[in-house]
């Protein structure tokens, strides 16, 4: 029961010392071992000077022949309160002199000092030093970000007035997120331009820039100023390709009116809906194309494109237009074919108006193993009579249909006409 009761005042005499600390922790230092007969620094001879992140002291060096040097501590008034924490030991009496670096800007410190002697014991401190380092440097006054550009945004900004800046640090947010990324770091406080490459089309982005010291400290950011890279090209409209021509496709179109061109470029697919294959370039002045295709009845898909005074190309997304090349006719349908006669007689009709003329082939057999083949051209007539046959030999007849352009139909299935030997008489 007494240990219980020692325990209970001991909790007690500890908390009403913390309650009393706050006034007097500014003349306290953590857990030293002090010797009250070694010399104390002389308080009124500390002299300071404040920097950004650092602050330089200067102290008269104490005459007590047994300091080998001395003991700092601090506190960062808005991190720690007024709890001190050991930061150095100067291990040379004759030292006076100490920069504390790598400080907060803007920001309260309380300093002590105390005198050191062997065997880890020091004087007591002295009183509570209390510093402020300087704010951040001004930042830039002026900065500008230029948007319309294509796929780059130009950065400029005024050089800063203070002649310690070193070099300028450019940060752009994600396209995604808040998060400031360096791009770049320029170096010459004069330098004051920067373009940033290689972005995306029609992205609005941010930009901040930040001065650099020749001792490492950073000014404050600059205003956030925003630009847009440039939109790619509406796409090209009213693009037509022909249904009507034998063996080719014409493609043409319209000349935009949004943006100078340097270049047109035909793209071409037999679908619609997969990638499209470059297929030509243009120049400017051109605005068809006449695509030859050695086959009846093709299809292709076409979109054209054009690159700007920019290097930008125009939209492909948007619907292709398709082309047919002229399919073979219809060939034409046999009506008569029989010997009357003499000759042989072919009549027909045609089943495709396109036809002009027509062509007869005529295989002859001459053995069981050998036939010759002849052929006739150029027939303007629906009817076709062939005197150049001979009895008892077998003929076949078949007929393709032939247009203006020279597209030829299919071929008929062969009649087969015989003339009969005459009976002999004995």
């Amino acid at each position: 029961m007494k240990n219980l009761i020692k325990i209970i005042s001991l909790i007690v005499l500890i908390i009403l010392i913390n309650a009393c600390s706050v006034k007097n922790n500014f003349n306290k230092v953590i857990k030293p071992s002090i010797n009250d007969s070694v010399e104390v620094i002389d308080a009124s001879s500390i002299r300071t000077i404040s920097d950004v992140n650092s602050i330089a002291f200067e102290w008269q060096k104490v005459d007590d022949v047994r300091v080998i040097g001395y003991n700092l501590y601090r506190a960062n008034m808005y991190e720690d309160g007024t709890k001190l924490k050991f930061i150095k030991m100067i291990q040379n009496r004759y030292t006076t002199h100490y920069v504390d670096k790598n400080l907060h800007a803007n920001t309260k410190y309380i300093y002590k000092i105390s005198s050191n002697i062997k065997g880890d014991e020091e004087s007591r401190a002295t009183n509570a030093y209390i510093v402020s380092t300087l704010d951040q440097i001004d930042g830039i006054s002026f900065v500008q970000a230029i948007s319309n550009l294509p796929r780059q945004i130009k950065i400029i900004w005024r050089p800063h007035t203070n002649e310690r800046i070193l070099s300028y640090e450019i940060q752009r947010t994600s396209t995604h997120t808040s998060q400031w990324n360096t791009l770049a770091v320029v170096r010459n406080r004069l330098q004051a331009e920067y373009i940033d490459l290689d972005l995306e089309d029609n992205v609005i982005y941010s930009y901040r820039v930040i001065a650099n010291t020749f001792d490492d400290l950073q000014t404050k950011p600059s205003d956030i100023v925003k630009a847009q890279t440039k939109a790619i090209p509406l796409g090209i409209q009213g693009t037509i390709a022909s249904t009507n021509l034998a063996r080719k496709i014409n493609i043409s179109w319209n000349k935009p009116h949004s943006s100078p061109v340097v270049q047109y470029n035909l793209y071409r697919n037999q679908s619609s809906k997969n990638s499209f294959s470059l297929l030509k370039t243009f120049n400017s002045n051109t605005l068809s194309f006449d695509d030859f295709i050695n086959e009846d009845g093709k299809i292709y898909f076409y979109k054209v494109s054009y690159i700007d005074n920019d290097g930008l190309e125009s939209d492909l997304n948007m619907n292709s237009v398709m082309g047919v090349t002229l399919n073979k006719l219809n060939k034409p349908i046999i009506t008569l074919a029989q010997i009357q006669g003499e000759k042989a007689i072919l009549n027909w009709m045609p089943a495709d108006n396109r036809a002009v003329s027509y062509i007869i082939h005529k295989t002859i057999k001459k053995d069981f193993l050998s036939t010759k083949k002849v052929i006739f051209n150029n027939i303007q007539e629906l009817r076709f009579e062939d005197r150049d046959i001979i009895r008892g030999v077998e003929y076949k007849y078949s007929i393709q249909a032939v247009d203006k352009f020279g597209i030829i139909s299919n071929i008929t299935k062969q009649t087969e006409l015989i003339l009969p030997e005459l009976e002999k008489i004995n």
